[in-house]
């Protein structure tokens, strides 16, 4: 069962299983004024770019920096924790500590992981579990592209 609730003069589709709590900081024209049009569609309207065509898709993994999120900068992933997994977008086995928020995800006939930015609430991807990746958890975290930079500092600890 389905539900639609306003929220910031948009509507949004969520199944009773799903907790909206959105950490709205800033308002649909602000978001729009300081992310392309693409960015805006994948990180506030849950899109998803094309595989294959992400400035991260093919990146190799490495043992300094790390991946911001895009809208807010907020940092996920060490860059050690990037993977080849061949499937169209970059894939990471873990996010750091605090930096994601994950919702159950019905859409499109599945039953997915979605995942969201913990700071901005922006939308990365979805996890996938159990597919066989000889990673530390057997997770693939598959991201957007569109969704993430890439930062070559190390990631300051949240305060």
């Amino acid at each position: 069962m389905f539900r639609s609730v306003l929220i910031k003069q948009r509507f949004i589709r969520f199944s009773p299983t799903r907790t909206i709590q959105r950490a709205m900081s800033k308002s649909e024209s602000e978001w729009k004024a300081v992310l392309t049009p693409a960015q805006f569609r994948v990180l506030r309207e849950g899109g998803t770019e094309a595989p294959y065509v992400g400035e991260y898709t093919d990146t190799p993994a490495s043992d300094v920096g790390y991946y911001e999120c895009a809208g807010c900068h907020a940092p996920l992933y060490k860059a050690n924790t990037k993977f080849k997994a061949h499937c169209g977008w970059p894939a990471f086995y873990e996010a750091l500590p605090g930096a994601i928020k994950v919702y159950r995800d019905e859409s499109h006939g599945m039953v997915r992981e979605e995942m969201r930015c913990a700071t901005c609430d922006g939308h990365l991807g979805h996890i996938f579990k159990g597919e066989g990746y000889q990673t530390p958890t057997d997770e693939r975290h598959c991201v957007n592209s569109i969704s993430i930079k890439f930062n070559p500092e190390d990631p300051k600890p949240k305060a």
